[in-house]
Protein backbone atom coordinates (compact mmCIF):
# COMPACT_ATOMS: atom_id res chain seq x y z
CA UNK A 1 0.00 0.00 0.00
CA UNK A 2 1.61 3.52 -1.37
CA UNK A 3 2.47 5.44 1.42
CA UNK A 4 1.01 8.38 2.94
CA UNK A 5 2.60 11.98 2.20
CA UNK A 6 1.67 13.17 5.09
CA UNK A 7 4.05 10.76 6.97
CA UNK A 8 6.75 11.96 5.28
CA UNK A 9 5.52 15.78 6.12
CA UNK A 10 5.81 14.51 9.18
CA UNK A 11 8.80 12.75 9.25
CA UNK A 12 10.36 16.51 7.99
CA UNK A 13 8.84 18.61 11.08
CA UNK A 14 10.27 16.17 12.82
CA UNK A 15 14.12 16.57 11.89
CA UNK A 16 13.67 19.85 11.45
CA UNK A 17 13.55 19.89 15.61
CA UNK A 18 16.17 17.67 16.35
CA UNK A 19 19.35 19.22 16.37
CA UNK A 20 21.59 16.42 16.93
CA UNK A 21 22.78 14.67 13.74
CA UNK A 22 22.74 10.98 15.21
CA UNK A 23 19.23 11.66 16.00
CA UNK A 24 18.17 12.52 12.65
CA UNK A 25 20.18 9.54 10.66
CA UNK A 26 18.25 7.46 12.85
CA UNK A 27 14.65 8.85 11.99
CA UNK A 28 15.81 8.57 8.49
CA UNK A 29 17.02 5.34 8.52
CA UNK A 30 13.61 4.03 10.07
CA UNK A 31 11.42 6.04 7.69
CA UNK A 32 13.28 4.71 4.58
CA UNK A 33 12.86 1.08 6.12
CA UNK A 34 9.52 1.14 6.09
CA UNK A 35 8.73 2.42 2.46
CA UNK A 36 7.84 0.35 -0.44
CA UNK A 37 10.75 -0.29 -2.43
CA UNK A 38 9.26 1.63 -5.33
CA UNK A 39 8.94 4.89 -3.11
CA UNK A 40 12.77 4.59 -2.11
CA UNK A 41 13.67 6.82 -4.76
CA UNK A 42 10.97 9.45 -4.84
CA UNK A 43 11.41 9.91 -0.68
CA UNK A 44 14.58 10.49 -0.86
CA UNK A 45 14.86 13.07 -3.15
CA UNK A 46 12.03 15.07 -1.69
CA UNK A 47 13.56 14.79 1.77
CA UNK A 48 16.40 16.96 0.55
CA UNK A 49 14.38 19.15 -1.58
CA UNK A 50 15.64 18.55 -5.03
CA UNK A 51 12.60 16.22 -6.33
CA UNK A 52 14.88 15.27 -9.13
CA UNK A 53 18.62 14.05 -9.30
CA UNK A 54 21.72 16.23 -10.55
CA UNK A 55 21.84 14.55 -13.59
CA UNK A 56 18.08 14.71 -14.67
CA UNK A 57 17.94 18.10 -16.77
CA UNK A 58 13.95 18.93 -15.63
CA UNK A 59 13.09 21.18 -13.22
CA UNK A 60 9.90 22.51 -12.38
CA UNK A 61 10.06 26.04 -12.99
CA UNK A 62 7.61 27.19 -10.71
CA UNK A 63 8.36 31.20 -9.73
CA UNK A 64 6.89 32.39 -6.67
CA UNK A 65 4.56 34.30 -8.95
CA UNK A 66 2.44 30.91 -10.24
CA UNK A 67 2.41 29.59 -6.18
CA UNK A 68 1.22 32.52 -4.63
CA UNK A 69 -1.95 32.43 -7.27
CA UNK A 70 -2.18 28.56 -6.38
CA UNK A 71 -2.08 29.14 -2.62
CA UNK A 72 -4.84 32.01 -3.26
CA UNK A 73 -7.27 29.89 -4.81
CA UNK A 74 -6.20 26.51 -2.81
CA UNK A 75 -9.97 25.60 -1.09
CA UNK A 76 -9.99 23.65 2.29
CA UNK A 77 -9.09 20.04 2.46
CA UNK A 78 -12.24 18.17 3.05
CA UNK A 79 -12.86 14.80 4.92
CA UNK A 80 -13.88 13.08 1.76
CA UNK A 81 -10.08 13.62 -0.16
CA UNK A 82 -8.24 10.76 -1.03
CA UNK A 83 -5.05 11.07 1.29
CA UNK A 84 -2.52 12.03 -0.82
CA UNK A 85 0.78 9.07 -1.19
CA UNK A 86 4.42 9.62 -2.04
CA UNK A 87 4.13 8.70 -5.42
CA UNK A 88 1.00 10.17 -6.51
CA UNK A 89 3.09 13.47 -5.62
CA UNK A 90 6.13 12.79 -7.50
CA UNK A 91 3.67 12.11 -10.42
CA UNK A 92 1.98 15.57 -10.10
CA UNK A 93 5.86 16.69 -9.62
CA UNK A 94 6.76 14.73 -12.74
CA UNK A 95 3.59 16.15 -14.96
CA UNK A 96 4.78 19.92 -14.07
CA UNK A 97 8.08 18.98 -15.20
CA UNK A 98 6.95 18.16 -18.51
CA UNK A 99 4.64 20.80 -18.73
CA UNK A 100 6.15 22.75 -21.94
CA UNK A 101 4.93 25.02 -24.46
CA UNK A 102 2.16 27.19 -25.06
CA UNK A 103 -0.20 27.31 -22.09
CA UNK A 104 2.56 25.19 -19.88
CA UNK A 105 2.15 27.96 -17.11
CA UNK A 106 -1.75 27.23 -16.52
CA UNK A 107 -1.15 23.41 -16.92
CA UNK A 108 1.71 23.75 -14.19
CA UNK A 109 -0.70 26.25 -11.86
CA UNK A 110 -3.75 23.77 -12.28
CA UNK A 111 -1.69 20.74 -11.74
CA UNK A 112 -0.29 22.17 -8.22
CA UNK A 113 -4.28 23.51 -7.66
CA UNK A 114 -5.35 20.07 -7.30
CA UNK A 115 -2.32 19.22 -5.40
CA UNK A 116 -2.81 21.16 -2.85
CA UNK A 117 -6.57 21.21 -2.81
CA UNK A 118 -5.50 17.65 -1.55
CA UNK A 119 -3.13 18.64 1.06
CA UNK A 120 -3.47 19.25 4.60
CA UNK A 121 -1.86 22.47 6.08
CA UNK A 122 1.47 20.68 7.35
CA UNK A 123 1.80 19.15 3.54
CA UNK A 124 1.55 22.34 2.06
CA UNK A 125 3.93 23.75 3.80
CA UNK A 126 6.80 21.10 3.07
CA UNK A 127 5.03 20.54 -0.51
CA UNK A 128 6.25 24.16 -1.20
CA UNK A 129 9.43 23.95 0.23
CA UNK A 130 10.28 21.24 -2.26
CA UNK A 131 8.98 23.10 -4.92
CA UNK A 132 11.58 25.65 -4.09
CA UNK A 133 14.36 23.58 -3.11
CA UNK A 134 13.83 25.58 0.71
CA UNK A 135 13.62 22.70 2.98
CA UNK A 136 15.77 24.04 5.63
CA UNK A 137 15.52 21.03 8.10
CA UNK A 138 19.11 20.36 8.57
CA UNK A 139 19.25 17.55 5.76
CA UNK A 140 21.66 17.46 3.08
CA UNK A 141 23.39 15.18 1.13
CA UNK A 142 25.72 14.33 3.63
CA UNK A 143 22.90 13.44 6.52
CA UNK A 144 20.84 11.74 3.88
CA UNK A 145 24.03 9.19 2.86
CA UNK A 146 24.53 8.35 6.61
CA UNK A 147 20.46 7.45 6.81
CA UNK A 148 20.87 5.06 3.79
CA UNK A 149 23.83 3.02 4.85
CA UNK A 150 22.51 3.23 8.70
CA UNK A 151 19.18 1.72 7.35
CA UNK A 152 21.33 -0.59 5.33
CA UNK A 153 24.25 -1.58 7.62
CA UNK A 154 26.77 -1.08 4.91
CA UNK A 155 29.36 1.90 5.46
CA UNK A 156 28.66 5.56 3.95
CA UNK A 157 31.68 5.69 2.64
CA UNK A 158 30.62 2.95 0.25
CA UNK A 159 26.89 4.64 -0.47
CA UNK A 160 28.94 7.90 -1.21
CA UNK A 161 30.78 6.24 -3.59
CA UNK A 162 28.17 4.62 -5.45
CA UNK A 163 25.97 8.17 -5.81
CA UNK A 164 29.04 9.39 -6.97
CA UNK A 165 28.65 7.30 -9.70
CA UNK A 166 24.98 6.94 -10.40
CA UNK A 167 24.60 10.83 -10.18
CA UNK A 168 21.27 9.76 -8.55
CA UNK A 169 20.99 10.01 -4.82
CA UNK A 170 17.53 8.57 -4.81
CA UNK A 171 18.55 5.80 -7.49
CA UNK A 172 21.93 5.24 -4.82
CA UNK A 173 19.20 4.64 -1.89
CA UNK A 174 16.78 1.77 -3.87
CA UNK A 175 20.08 0.26 -4.71
CA UNK A 176 21.16 -0.11 -1.30
CA UNK A 177 17.55 -1.02 0.45
CA UNK A 178 16.98 -3.63 -2.24
CA UNK A 179 20.51 -5.09 -2.88
CA UNK A 180 22.69 -3.88 -0.07
CA UNK A 181 26.51 -3.97 0.16
CA UNK A 182 26.90 -5.93 -2.88
CA UNK A 183 24.67 -4.28 -4.83
CA UNK A 184 26.40 -0.80 -3.86
CA UNK A 185 30.06 -2.20 -4.56
CA UNK A 186 28.75 -3.71 -7.85
CA UNK A 187 28.31 0.02 -9.46
CA UNK A 188 30.13 0.80 -12.43
CA UNK A 189 30.91 3.85 -14.51
CA UNK A 190 28.97 4.03 -17.15
CA UNK A 191 29.54 6.07 -20.59
CA UNK A 192 26.98 8.87 -20.76
CA UNK A 193 26.11 8.86 -17.48
CA UNK A 194 28.48 11.91 -16.06
CA UNK A 195 29.60 11.60 -12.33
CA UNK A 196 30.31 14.48 -10.12
CA UNK A 197 34.12 16.05 -10.46
CA UNK A 198 36.43 15.75 -7.97
CA UNK A 199 36.84 18.89 -6.05
CA UNK A 200 40.31 20.94 -4.68
CA UNK A 201 40.51 22.28 -1.08
CA UNK A 202 42.33 25.32 -0.92
CA UNK A 203 46.22 26.14 -0.21
CA UNK A 204 48.01 29.42 1.14
CA UNK A 205 51.04 28.20 1.06
CA UNK A 206 53.22 25.91 -1.47
CA UNK A 207 55.67 24.59 1.14
CA UNK A 208 52.89 23.38 2.91
CA UNK A 209 51.27 22.06 0.10
CA UNK A 210 54.34 20.22 -0.75
CA UNK A 211 54.78 18.55 3.00
CA UNK A 212 50.76 17.68 2.38
CA UNK A 213 51.96 15.98 -0.76
CA UNK A 214 55.26 14.20 0.77
CA UNK A 215 57.52 16.83 -1.27
CA UNK A 216 56.84 16.85 -4.45
CA UNK A 217 53.49 16.92 -6.60
CA UNK A 218 52.53 17.93 -10.01
CA UNK A 219 51.57 21.38 -10.57
CA UNK A 220 48.61 22.64 -13.55
CA UNK A 221 47.41 26.12 -14.70
CA UNK A 222 44.11 26.96 -13.14
CA UNK A 223 42.38 28.21 -15.63
CA UNK A 224 39.28 30.62 -15.56
CA UNK A 225 37.06 28.41 -17.53
CA UNK A 226 34.05 25.81 -17.48
CA UNK A 227 34.80 22.36 -16.63
CA UNK A 228 33.99 19.98 -19.07
CA UNK A 229 33.24 15.95 -18.49
CA UNK A 230 33.50 14.06 -21.91
CA UNK A 231 32.29 11.00 -23.07
CA UNK A 232 33.21 9.80 -26.05
CA UNK A 233 32.53 6.15 -27.53
CA UNK A 234 33.63 5.57 -31.24
CA UNK A 235 32.62 9.17 -33.54
CA UNK A 236 29.64 9.84 -30.86
CA UNK A 237 30.95 12.33 -28.18
CA UNK A 238 28.99 14.28 -25.36
CA UNK A 239 30.04 17.02 -22.62
CA UNK A 240 28.40 17.58 -19.61
CA UNK A 241 28.44 20.48 -17.68
CA UNK A 242 30.25 20.74 -13.67
CA UNK A 243 26.30 20.60 -12.74
CA UNK A 244 25.97 17.29 -14.75
CA UNK A 245 24.05 18.93 -17.25
CA UNK A 246 24.60 18.03 -21.15
CA UNK A 247 26.09 21.00 -22.99
CA UNK A 248 26.38 19.19 -26.05
CA UNK A 249 24.61 21.20 -28.94
CA UNK A 250 26.40 24.22 -27.12
CA UNK A 251 29.87 23.51 -28.36
CA UNK A 252 30.26 21.99 -31.24
CA UNK A 253 33.41 22.92 -31.80
CA UNK A 254 34.76 20.72 -28.80
CA UNK A 255 32.90 17.80 -30.01
CA UNK A 256 34.83 18.45 -33.39
CA UNK A 257 38.32 18.52 -30.65
CA UNK A 258 37.87 15.59 -29.53
CA UNK A 259 36.68 13.46 -32.25
CA UNK A 260 39.87 14.73 -34.58
CA UNK A 261 42.31 14.55 -31.29
CA UNK A 262 41.30 12.01 -28.74
CA UNK A 263 42.54 8.57 -30.67
CA UNK A 264 40.78 6.12 -27.90
CA UNK A 265 37.20 4.34 -28.93
CA UNK A 266 35.77 5.06 -26.05
CA UNK A 267 37.16 7.45 -23.12
CA UNK A 268 35.79 9.51 -20.21
CA UNK A 269 37.78 12.52 -19.79
CA UNK A 270 37.90 15.62 -17.55
CA UNK A 271 38.88 18.97 -19.33
CA UNK A 272 38.49 22.98 -19.26
CA UNK A 273 37.08 25.39 -21.62
CA UNK A 274 38.26 28.56 -22.08
CA UNK A 275 37.23 31.30 -24.13
CA UNK A 276 40.00 32.74 -26.00
CA UNK A 277 39.90 36.13 -27.43
CA UNK A 278 41.62 37.34 -30.91
CA UNK A 279 45.07 37.58 -29.38
CA UNK A 280 44.72 33.96 -28.39
CA UNK A 281 44.43 35.20 -24.54
CA UNK A 282 41.59 34.21 -22.12
CA UNK A 283 38.42 36.34 -22.64
CA UNK A 284 36.64 37.36 -19.12
CA UNK A 285 34.06 33.86 -17.80
CA UNK A 286 30.77 35.91 -18.31
CA UNK A 287 32.29 35.67 -22.33
CA UNK A 288 32.76 31.91 -21.66
CA UNK A 289 29.35 31.86 -20.43
CA UNK A 290 27.86 32.84 -23.12
CA UNK A 291 28.95 29.46 -25.32
CA UNK A 292 27.56 27.31 -22.65
CA UNK A 293 24.14 28.99 -22.75
CA UNK A 294 23.88 29.12 -26.64
CA UNK A 295 20.83 27.19 -28.08
CA UNK A 296 20.44 28.85 -31.66
CA UNK A 297 22.86 30.50 -33.98
CA UNK A 298 25.62 28.08 -31.93
CA UNK A 299 28.10 28.46 -35.03
CA UNK A 300 27.91 31.84 -35.63
CA UNK A 301 28.68 32.59 -31.37
CA UNK A 302 31.28 29.65 -32.21
CA UNK A 303 33.00 31.90 -34.51
CA UNK A 304 32.85 35.07 -32.20
CA UNK A 305 33.71 33.49 -29.32
CA UNK A 306 36.13 30.40 -30.02
CA UNK A 307 36.90 27.78 -27.18
CA UNK A 308 40.66 26.55 -26.52
CA UNK A 309 40.35 22.72 -24.55
CA UNK A 310 42.66 21.73 -21.99
CA UNK A 311 42.20 18.07 -21.02
CA UNK A 312 43.73 17.38 -17.51
CA UNK A 313 42.59 14.11 -16.63
CA UNK A 314 41.41 10.40 -17.88
CA UNK A 315 38.43 8.64 -15.91
CA UNK A 316 37.96 5.31 -17.87
CA UNK A 317 39.10 3.92 -21.14
CA UNK A 318 38.36 1.27 -23.50
CA UNK A 319 35.80 -0.73 -20.82
CA UNK A 320 38.19 0.01 -17.84
CA UNK A 321 37.18 2.32 -15.18
CA UNK A 322 40.28 4.44 -13.97
CA UNK A 323 39.14 5.92 -10.36
CA UNK A 324 41.57 3.82 -8.47
CA UNK A 325 44.26 4.09 -10.71
CA UNK A 326 47.07 6.96 -9.09
CA UNK A 327 47.20 10.26 -10.62
CA UNK A 328 50.70 9.75 -12.62
CA UNK A 329 49.31 6.60 -14.18
CA UNK A 330 46.13 8.35 -15.45
CA UNK A 331 48.47 11.17 -17.16
CA UNK A 332 50.48 8.57 -18.87
CA UNK A 333 47.51 7.08 -20.34
CA UNK A 334 46.09 10.49 -20.64
CA UNK A 335 49.06 11.18 -22.88
CA UNK A 336 48.67 8.02 -25.61
CA UNK A 337 45.49 8.93 -26.41
CA UNK A 338 45.52 13.02 -26.63
CA UNK A 339 47.81 15.22 -28.53
CA UNK A 340 49.81 17.44 -26.62
CA UNK A 341 48.50 20.49 -27.36
CA UNK A 342 45.25 19.41 -25.44
CA UNK A 343 46.55 18.73 -22.59
CA UNK A 344 47.03 21.63 -19.96
CA UNK A 345 50.28 23.11 -18.64
CA UNK A 346 51.72 21.40 -16.03
CA UNK A 347 55.09 20.40 -14.06
CA UNK A 348 56.20 18.39 -11.30
CA UNK A 349 58.54 19.83 -8.95
CA UNK A 350 59.52 20.18 -5.37
CA UNK A 351 61.41 23.54 -5.62
CA UNK A 352 58.87 26.03 -4.04
CA UNK A 353 61.01 28.73 -5.75
CA UNK A 354 60.53 27.04 -9.32
CA UNK A 355 57.34 26.30 -8.28
CA UNK A 356 56.47 30.27 -7.07
CA UNK A 357 57.89 30.82 -10.71
CA UNK A 358 55.38 28.61 -12.69
CA UNK A 359 52.24 30.21 -10.51
CA UNK A 360 53.54 33.96 -11.83
CA UNK A 361 53.72 32.74 -15.56
CA UNK A 362 50.29 30.82 -14.76
CA UNK A 363 48.86 34.61 -13.86
CA UNK A 364 50.81 36.12 -16.51
CA UNK A 365 49.10 33.94 -18.97
CA UNK A 366 45.33 34.89 -18.03
CA UNK A 367 44.94 31.96 -15.06
CA UNK A 368 43.52 32.11 -12.17
CA UNK A 369 46.55 30.34 -10.76
CA UNK A 370 47.22 26.72 -10.04
CA UNK A 371 45.92 23.17 -9.17
CA UNK A 372 48.00 20.81 -7.03
CA UNK A 373 47.81 17.24 -7.28
CA UNK A 374 49.27 14.38 -5.07
CA UNK A 375 50.90 12.06 -7.53
CA UNK A 376 49.38 9.30 -5.93
CA UNK A 377 45.83 10.35 -5.85
CA UNK A 378 43.06 8.33 -6.94
CA UNK A 379 40.03 9.69 -8.37
CA UNK A 380 37.22 10.38 -5.47
CA UNK A 381 33.73 12.13 -7.51
CA UNK A 382 32.56 14.93 -5.64
CA UNK A 383 34.86 14.57 -2.90
CA UNK A 384 36.97 17.85 -1.82
CA UNK A 385 40.14 17.12 -0.10
CA UNK A 386 43.78 17.19 0.41
CA UNK A 387 44.96 15.13 -2.48
CA UNK A 388 44.06 18.11 -4.60
CA UNK A 389 44.80 21.92 -3.94
CA UNK A 390 44.05 24.97 -5.99
CA UNK A 391 46.67 27.90 -5.16
CA UNK A 392 45.66 31.51 -5.89
CA UNK A 393 47.11 34.66 -5.00
CA UNK A 394 43.54 36.63 -4.23
CA UNK A 395 41.02 34.20 -2.46
CA UNK A 396 37.15 33.87 -3.89
CA UNK A 397 34.22 32.61 -2.55
CA UNK A 398 31.12 30.83 -4.58
CA UNK A 399 28.20 32.02 -2.85
CA UNK A 400 24.19 32.37 -3.04
CA UNK A 401 21.89 35.42 -3.68
CA UNK A 402 19.12 34.98 -0.67
CA UNK A 403 17.75 38.66 -1.61
CA UNK A 404 18.10 41.76 -3.31
CA UNK A 405 17.25 45.23 -2.60
CA UNK A 406 16.38 48.02 -4.96
CA UNK A 407 18.61 50.05 -6.08
CA UNK A 408 18.59 54.20 -6.30
CA UNK A 409 19.83 56.57 -8.32
CA UNK A 410 21.46 55.53 -11.66
CA UNK A 411 20.51 52.34 -10.34
CA UNK A 412 17.02 53.00 -9.93
CA UNK A 413 14.90 50.06 -10.96
CA UNK A 414 17.21 47.40 -10.81
CA UNK A 415 17.60 44.46 -7.93
CA UNK A 416 21.56 45.83 -7.35
CA UNK A 417 22.21 45.11 -4.33
CA UNK A 418 22.38 41.83 -3.37
CA UNK A 419 22.39 39.65 -0.06
CA UNK A 420 25.40 36.87 -0.09
CA UNK A 421 25.01 33.44 1.37
CA UNK A 422 26.90 30.24 2.13
CA UNK A 423 25.92 26.84 2.88
CA UNK A 424 24.87 26.02 6.11
CA UNK A 425 23.94 22.72 7.62
CA UNK A 426 20.38 24.43 8.37
CA UNK A 427 19.78 26.87 5.19
CA UNK A 428 21.88 29.46 3.64
CA UNK A 429 22.93 32.24 5.82
CA UNK A 430 24.16 36.01 4.65
CA UNK A 431 27.85 36.96 5.22
CA UNK A 432 27.71 40.25 3.36
CA UNK A 433 26.19 42.50 0.10
CA UNK A 434 27.22 44.34 -3.13
CA UNK A 435 26.21 45.97 -5.88
CA UNK A 436 29.88 46.49 -7.15
CA UNK A 437 30.99 43.81 -10.19
CA UNK A 438 27.93 43.55 -12.40
CA UNK A 439 27.27 45.49 -15.61
CA UNK A 440 24.19 47.25 -16.81
CA UNK A 441 23.44 44.11 -18.81
CA UNK A 442 24.25 42.15 -16.17
CA UNK A 443 21.88 44.17 -13.59
CA UNK A 444 19.25 43.87 -15.96
CA UNK A 445 19.46 39.98 -16.69
CA UNK A 446 19.90 39.91 -12.83
CA UNK A 447 16.66 41.94 -12.08
CA UNK A 448 14.48 39.19 -14.29
CA UNK A 449 16.09 36.52 -13.06
CA UNK A 450 15.99 37.37 -9.52
CA UNK A 451 12.02 38.21 -9.69
CA UNK A 452 11.17 35.01 -10.95
CA UNK A 453 12.48 33.49 -8.13
CA UNK A 454 10.96 35.49 -6.01
CA UNK A 455 9.76 34.23 -2.51
CA UNK A 456 8.33 37.23 -1.00
CA UNK A 457 8.80 40.86 -0.46
CA UNK A 458 9.46 43.09 1.92
CA UNK A 459 10.10 46.84 1.76
CA UNK A 460 12.99 47.77 -1.10
CA UNK A 461 13.58 44.10 -0.54
CA UNK A 462 13.13 40.83 -2.77
CA UNK A 463 13.67 37.62 -1.36
CA UNK A 464 14.47 34.69 -3.61
CA UNK A 465 14.59 30.99 -4.08
CA UNK A 466 18.85 30.22 -3.86
CA UNK A 467 19.14 29.76 -7.64
CA UNK A 468 21.82 32.43 -8.77
CA UNK A 469 25.67 31.55 -7.64
CA UNK A 470 27.72 34.35 -7.56
CA UNK A 471 31.78 34.17 -7.41
CA UNK A 472 32.92 37.03 -4.83
CA UNK A 473 36.32 38.12 -4.39
CA UNK A 474 37.03 40.28 -1.35
CA UNK A 475 39.61 41.71 1.22
CA UNK A 476 39.12 40.12 3.96
CA UNK A 477 36.85 37.60 5.92
CA UNK A 478 35.94 39.90 9.40
CA UNK A 479 34.22 38.61 12.57
CA UNK A 480 30.51 40.27 12.26
CA UNK A 481 27.28 40.58 15.16
CA UNK A 482 24.96 42.08 12.39
CA UNK A 483 24.42 38.57 10.00
CA UNK A 484 23.34 35.69 12.02
CA UNK A 485 26.31 33.78 10.56
CA UNK A 486 29.03 35.70 12.77
CA UNK A 487 31.24 36.54 9.72
CA UNK A 488 31.15 39.38 7.11
CA UNK A 489 32.97 40.18 3.79
CA UNK A 490 34.84 43.27 3.04
CA UNK A 491 34.74 44.81 0.05
CA UNK A 492 32.75 42.16 -1.55
CA UNK A 493 32.65 42.28 -5.46
CA UNK A 494 30.86 40.02 -7.62
CA UNK A 495 33.74 38.48 -10.27
CA UNK A 496 31.50 36.51 -12.10
CA UNK A 497 27.75 34.44 -12.25
CA UNK A 498 28.34 30.65 -12.01
CA UNK A 499 25.87 29.91 -14.38
CA UNK A 500 27.37 26.32 -14.28
CA UNK A 501 26.87 25.61 -10.67
CA UNK A 502 24.25 25.21 -8.79
CA UNK A 503 23.43 26.81 -5.08
CA UNK A 504 24.60 23.25 -3.43
CA UNK A 505 27.92 23.45 -5.11
CA UNK A 506 28.57 26.82 -3.38
CA UNK A 507 30.90 27.31 -0.80
CA UNK A 508 30.13 26.53 2.93
CA UNK A 509 30.21 28.47 6.43
CA UNK A 510 33.24 25.77 7.19
CA UNK A 511 34.82 27.26 4.27
CA UNK A 512 34.05 31.23 5.56
CA UNK A 513 35.56 29.76 9.36
CA UNK A 514 38.53 28.08 7.26
CA UNK A 515 39.66 31.27 5.54
CA UNK A 516 38.74 33.53 8.75
CA UNK A 517 41.38 31.69 10.63
CA UNK A 518 44.09 31.21 7.28
CA UNK A 519 44.30 35.40 7.73
CA UNK A 520 45.94 35.24 10.77
CA UNK A 521 49.09 33.84 8.83
CA UNK A 522 49.96 36.77 8.61
CA UNK A 523 48.50 39.22 10.65
CA UNK A 524 47.87 39.49 14.38
CA UNK A 525 44.90 38.71 16.07
CA UNK A 526 43.60 41.34 18.97
CA UNK A 527 42.87 39.79 21.70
Amino acid sequence: MPTRFQLLAQLCRVLKETPKRKEKTHLIAEFLNKLDESEVSQATLMIIGTIFPENDGRVLDTGWKTMKSVLDKGGQTTLLSESLTIPNVYSVFNRVAEASGQGSRKQKQSLLEGLMNRASPMEKEYLVRMIFGEMRIGVNEGNMIEGIAEATHVKPSLVRRAHMLTGDLGLTAKIALTKGEQGLMSQKMQLFTPVKPMLAATSYNIKETLEEHGGKSAFEYKLDGARLQIHKQGDTVRLYSRRLAEVTDSLPDVVAMIQKGVTADAAVLEAEAVAIGVKCRPLPFQDLMRRFRRVRNVDETAARIPLRLHIFDLLYLDGVMLLDEPYTERWKKLGNISPPELLVRRMISGIPEEIEGFLQKSVEDGNEGLMAKRLDSRYTPGVRGKKWFKIKPTETLDLVIVAADWGYGRRTGWLSNYHLAAQSRDGYKVIGKTFKGLTDEEFKWMTQRLQELKIRETPGTVHVKPGIVVEVDFNEVQKSSHYESGYALRFARIKNIREDKNPRQSDTIDKVAELYQAQFRYKEKLN
